[in-house]
């Protein structure tokens, strides 16, 4: 499935790392969402982007925003993952059904069973303004979701 921007974002309901319900319409009206997709935990450029973001995070998770990490791995290895990594943030499994939600939003890798580097900018009334896909060893650039952040 490809998104369009404009259109509504997919919603989704699936565990953070505390195993709490984490759903996109809980932030409706409220908090524009950066919703961003890793393949897997504890690997090198994952771990790279999720650092570069928590050690900036003032701009990503305030008032008006809410950082949400997602991969298809199980809660237990995303709780271990947040807190070796010192994650404030929430981080969210797609475990099971697996990868559902990484379908919705077009970047299930199914032949490897993980997400590939998506990045999705869903505004209060959930609607998507901004999105980038990059392939599996390709690291994205925090400044993109500074500027989508800003022309929100």
């Amino acid at each position: 499935m490809t998104l369009t921007i404009g259109q509504a974002a997919p919603d989704f309901e699936v565990s953070n790392q505390h195993g709490e319900k984490t759903s996109l319409t809980s932030f409706k009206g409220e908090k524009n969402v950066v919703l961003m997709f890793y393949p897997f935990a504890f690997s090198g450029t994952c771990t790279g982007e999720l650092c570069a973001l928590r050690d900036d995070l003032s701009e990503f998770q305030n008032d008006n925003v809410q950082l949400l990490a997602i991969s298809c791995d199980p809660m237990y290895a995303q709780r271990a993952f947040a807190e070796k990594e010192k994650y404030t943030f929430p981080v969210l499994s797609d475990f099971w059904p697996h990868g559902a939600v990484a379908k919705a939003y077009g970047v299930l890798d199914d032949a490897r069973g993980c997400a590939t580097r998506g990045s999705f900018v869903i505004d209060k009334a959930g609607i998507l303004r901004w999105q980038v896909i990059n392939g599996l060893g390709d690291a994205r650039n925090i400044g993109d979701y500074k500027a989508a952040i800003a022309a929100l």
